[in-house]
């Protein structure tokens, strides 16, 4: 049947014809793949040709990387107190170097679920992890990171943060030059010290400071993921400023430390119930010790240089946490009582408060930025205002309401006759206070300004310092910089000096007016006055020293000679040419400092030591290793006044302080081994108590920065002396009574303490008793003038050079 065969002979060479063409396709889809997969080799091959020179010629324009090693990043010079606590920190960066075996555990899991869950596992470079970002970088006009720890520390260590492939290059090759060079535990180490976390935070020790005010190796699984999230956007995910995109991200690592195993399902359950306590700036425990820590700073500063600010200097001061704090709120009420008798000077600023809104809150806002809170003297704007009220508002934005006494320092103020400066009025910037019972009061920022300084007498260490009402309003340390005339604060140097020519507590003084001619003195007359204005007659020594005689003091200084004085006081620490020697120098015309008070009274309150005031006592570097250490001894004091000199002094200045001008300070501490004297200056220009127990001593000075006067009725006892007791009440709180024994060569007669040489019947027995006293006539015994002993200093020359000072 050759017709039915032809069909099938057809179908089979088209098969055959189709069947080589498909084969012929194969092989050329095959050529060109392999053509193709060639070219691609090529083009592999050439690129990494090219990235080899590329690599060959960077490799060696690498930073070093050798003295990550020994790594040392910057620290801050930090200051301590006496106990160890913080008071101070000067560098730009915050950051406690934690050797990584002192990181806890729950930190280092925590920064590895987020960070680099595979950092044990990679060799500085995760492949996987570049691959993914790669694929997710496709289309996107911003690339998505893949940095490994390690890479970050290249980054954050040698190289910026910009993002271009030049700086990765370098990235990946310093990434590949760490993990030779450094352990996975050394480069973690590093990390955990460097990155920057916020707030002036490097670190994560630090940052649990910081932002927990806790030590890192206290933190929670909680904290640590709130810690952790910082790293990425230090701004954006502070859990302060943006609480919100802090608890999102937080979260979120809290879920990929139970992915990776390194906490279980419960313990993230627990960790995501846990309330986070923030260290705001209203629940930071702020020791106010400004002044001190400048001190220190400084002292530093001369002793390291530049390197002060980044070597991780540790310096520990003698300060006591406790009375540093006492000392500060001392003078901060003294201050602040003061300005509530002065006149009202009106707000500190008017702004035009714009209707109800957003407006109007913002402008209160920028009003309040612009004047920030001095301590607990807070400012606030006026809403309402009128003599019987007062409506304001903070920062919170929740009015509040001041009334009945919190008006009355402000009530000329709110007066209809007010002028426009002093006004309160809507828009008004004033002061307020808080009073204990939670009411308000207006006040002001004080003019005045106060010094505090308390020294333990016995090592000359300070136990607290106070330069002036507020550091941040005024840096200048009036402890130690301020020279200020002492007035009556400085009679006692003057009776220590007498009582080595024969004076005693008993003998008899007139306290009578003295009077120095324009003839006797060659100028100006002068007639200097007692400061309450009243003259008693004769008085024992004991008696005018408690009250503070002006009189008795001048005839004083005249029986010791003017010359002889002022070389006495330079044992006690003063500088001669700061006390000319005139007879003013009897009522404290000199300059003094509140450091050199204390330190001269500390004299008396040892046994006549002059111990040199010390603050620092040990400097260590970061390490631990000790740089400095103070090993002075109190038996290194030389003994510049007798030891029965101080002992009489001492129980004369306890009078004071039993029935004299500071009697408030014995009644108020109730307890009898408290000694000092009070000081007013002409004027009352400068106001001062000084004073002790023989544990510690401390000079207290109010006043202002240019001269002026305090007020008719302002005294030291009432300006100065509130400031000392507050501060004793804390730091003899725990002290036990103590006053003084009396040495060997003192003798007591008659419930009086005597030299031995110096009895009764010995000495000088009375000075200027034949003047005459207001209201009295005397006779004297036959023969007798007035006078036991020659009163060398009483000539013509001497009393002009007292009028020198007054001339001008």
């Amino acid at each position: 049947m050759p017709q039915n065969e032809a069909p099938d002979t057809d179908r089979k060479g088209r098969q055959n014809r189709s069947q080589g063409t498909r084969s012929s396709w194969g092989r050329w889809v095959i050529s060109a793949l392999v053509s193709l997969l060639g070219l691609v080799a090529a083009g592999f091959a050439a690129v990494a040709v090219l990235v080899a020179i590329a690599l060959a010629m960077a490799y060696p324009n690498l930073p070093d990387v050798a003295e990550l090693a020994d790594y040392r990043p910057k620290l801050p010079l930090r200051v301590f107190t006496t106990e160890g606590q913080l008071m101070g920190e000067f560098g730009e960066e915050r950051r406690t170097l934690t050797p990584i075996d002192e990181i806890p555990e729950v930190m280092k899991h925590a920064v590895l679920a987020i960070e680099d869950a595979r950092f044990f596992e990679h060799h500085g470079v995760d492949y996987k992890g570049m691959l993914r970002a790669a694929l997710a970088n496709l289309g996107q006009a911003k690339s998505q990171g893949a940095s490994t720890i390690t890479m970050q520390v290249a980054r954050n260590v040698f190289l910026s943060a910009e993002k271009s492939y030049t700086r990765k290059i370098y990235e990946v090759l310093l990434t590949f030059k760490l993990e030779h060079l450094l352990s996975k535990e050394q480069i973690l180490e590093i990390y955990m010290n460097q990155i920057f976390l916020g707030q002036r935070a490097y670190g994560f020790s630090a940052a649990a400071q910081i932002y927990f005010g806790k030590p890192l190796k206290d933190i929670s699984v909680a904290e640590a993921a709130m810690l952790a999230g910082l790293p990425k956007a230090p701004s954006a995910y502070n859990p302060i400023t943006n609480p919100k995109r802090a608890r999102i991200r937080q979260l979120h690592i809290i879920d990929r430390m139970m992915e990776n195993g390194f906490i279980s399902a419960e313990e993230a359950r627990q960790a995501k119930d846990e309330p986070l306590k923030l260290r705001t700036a209203s629940t930071q425990r702020t020791l106010n010790a400004e002044y001190v820590a400048e001190m220190v700073r400084q002292a530093m500063v001369v002793q390291y240089g530049d390197e002060t600010y980044t070597r991780g200097l540790n310096v520990y001061t003698s300060l006591r946490a406790e009375e540093q704090q006492a000392a500060y709120q001392a003078v901060r009420r003294g201050v602040l009582d003061y300005e509530r008798r002065q006149v009202y000077r009106g707000p500190e600023r008017n702004i035009t408060l714009p209707a109800e809104g957003t407006a109007r809150d913002e402008a209160i806002d920028a009003a309040l930025d612009d004047h920030p809170d001095n301590g607990d003297l807070m400012s606030a704007v006026v809403l309402q205002a009128s003599p019987k009220e007062v409506v304001a508002v903070r920062q919170d934005g929740e009015p509040f309401s001041i009334t009945g006494e919190g008006l009355k320092p402000a009530q000329s103020g709110l007066s209809p006759k007010a002028s426009a400066a002093v006004q309160i009025k809507p828009g008004s910037v004033i002061r307020v206070l808080r009073n204990p019972d939670k009411s308000w009061r207006i006040t002001q920022v004080p003019e005045v300004e106060a010094a505090f300084v308390a020294l333990d007498p016995r090592d000359g260490s300070i136990r607290a310092l106070v330069g002036g009402f507020d550091f941040q309003k005024n840096k200048f340390n009036h402890a130690t910089q301020a020279w200020r005339q002492p007035g009556s604060s400085f009679k006692p140097f003057i009776y220590s000096a007498a009582l080595e020519k024969g004076l005693s507590p008993m003998t008899v003084v007139n306290d009578a007016p003295l009077f120095f001619s324009a003839v006797e003195t060659g100028g100006k007359p002068w007639e200097p006055k007692n400061y309450d204005g009243q003259f008693e007659g004769p008085m024992s020594v004991r008696r005018a020293l408690a009250r503070s005689k002006n009189m008795v003091s001048i005839r004083i200084l005249q029986m010791v000679g003017t010359q002889s004085a002022q070389e006495w006081v330079t044992r006690f620490g003063f500088e001669a040419s700061k006390h000319p020697p005139y007879l003013t120098m009897a009522l404290g015309a000199g300059s003094v400092t509140p450091i050199q008070m204390a330190t001269g009274y500390g004299v008396f309150a040892n046994g006549g030591r002059l111990v040199t005031p010390k603050l620092i006592t040990r400097v260590t570097d970061f390490r631990g290793k000790v740089l400095f250490e103070d090993r002075t001894s109190p038996e290194d004091a030389p003994q510049v006044i007798d030891e029965r000199n101080a002992f009489l002094m001492s129980s004369l200045l306890q009078e004071v302080t039993r029935s004299g001008t500071a009697a408030r300070a014995r009644s108020t501490l109730k307890r009898p081994d408290v000694y000092g004297k009070t000081g007013t200056t002409n004027d009352s220009v400068d106001a001062w108590f000084v004073g002790y127990q023989p544990t510690v001593v401390a000079a207290a000075w109010v006043g202002y920065d240019n001269p002026r006067n305090l007020g008719s009725r302002e005294t030291g006892g009432g300006l100065s002396l509130p400031i000392w007791i507050d501060y004793m009440n804390t730091a003899l709180r725990k002290e036990p009574v103590a006053e003084y024994k009396a040495p060997a060569g003192i003798m007591q007669v008659g419930g009086e303490w005597y030299y031995e040489e110096f009895g009764p019947s010995q000495g000088v027995q009375s000075l200027g008793l034949s003047d005459p006293w207001p209201g009295a006539s005397i006779t004297l015994p036959p023969g007798s003038t007035g006078e036991s002993v020659p009163t060398p200093g009483t000539g013509n020359e001497d009393r002009r050079s007292i009028l020198d000072l007054f001339r001008n």
